[in-house]
Order: C-alpha cells, then sequence, then structure tokens
C-alpha cells in the first residue's frame, strides 16, 4: 500500500467510529444513553448541540426503541427535582445545548428489552430549522454504577 491509501484507510476508519452528526448549522456530539440494571424498562438519551447558525429548537425526536419517546427538563420545586416534558429544546445562535443528567433529557418510556452496556438504537431528531437527523445511540453505564468495589 502507498501512504495516501494507508492515510484514506486511516480516515475512513475513524469516521467509522465518529460519534457526532451534522443537520443544517447543528451538529449533534456523542448520543448516548443509561444502560438500565435488569428488568427496567425506562431510561434517558443525552447528547449535545453546537449551532453554528441562527437560534433553533429541538421539537422531536422519534424511534422504535421504546413505546413513548419524550423532551424532558428537570426542574426543582419546594427543594425536590422534578422531571417535565417540555415541547422543545432551544439551541442557540452560535451556541450550545447539552443534554445532560440532571437536566434536560430524551426519556425512554416502555423500553422493549433493557438497555445493556455496549448495545446501539437509532434515534431520529427534528429541528425546527435545521430538519431531520438520525443519529445512533450507544448505551453507556451511568458512572457510579459500579458497585463492584463494594464487599459484601
Amino acid at each position: 500500500m502507498n501512504k495516501i491509501t494507508l492515510l484514506l484507510a486511516s480516515v475512513l476508519s475513524l469516521s467509522a467510529f465518529a460519534h457526532d452528526y451534522k443537520v443544517g448549522a447543528i451538529t449533534v456530539d456523542h448520543p448516548w444513553a443509561r444502560a438500565t440494571p435488569g428488568p427496567v424498562k425506562n431510561s434517558a438519551a443525552f447528547m449535545s448541540f453546537d449551532n453554528k447558525g441562527a437560534a433553533d429548537k429541538l421539537v422531536s425526536v422519534t424511534g422504535d426503541v421504546a413505546k413513548e419517546i419524550q423532551i424532558h427538563s428537570m426542574v426543582t420545586e419546594s427543594g425536590v427535582m422534578k422531571m417535565r416534558e417540555v415541547t422543545s429544546i432551544d439551541v442557540p445562535a452560535n451556541g450550545k445545548a447539552e443534554l445532560k443528567p440532571g437536566g434536560f433529557h430524551i426519556m425512554l418510556i416502555g423500553l422493549k428489552e433493557g438497555l445493556k452496556e455496549g448495545e446501539k438504537f437509532p434515534l431520529k431528531l427534528k429541528f425546527e430549522k435545521a430538519g431531520e437527523v438520525t443519529v445512533t445511540v450507544v448505551t453507556e453505564k451511568m458512572p457510579g454504577m459500579d458497585h463492584s468495589e463494594h464487599k459484601h
């Protein structure tokens, strides 16, 4: 193999593992979901949006991994954290929006099966202006979920 072929092969293999997606002016980075312990039938998906254009909104998320998929926020009322379904998430002009534990997230309700670490599934994101993009969500273990260091 010559150097150009080798370089091209290495670039293509890296892109196969790319964890970001582009739609319009928005880059969707690192879509992941929480692995579920045992028979748990609900989970949440997280990712970040980097917008290089005008203000936009995430207006819907669809997929067949769960019976229902909702966009949620976390709010504190009287010192208690509560989840609330929202109709959209603002993605500011030339800014970022992050879906993360304890904040905005995509709720996966009524999973067909629990999510095991390493599993992947598609979700279709629809933005008001940028349009639609299908991302591959990778199931990851939540930090702090490994209790193997505990003695019983």
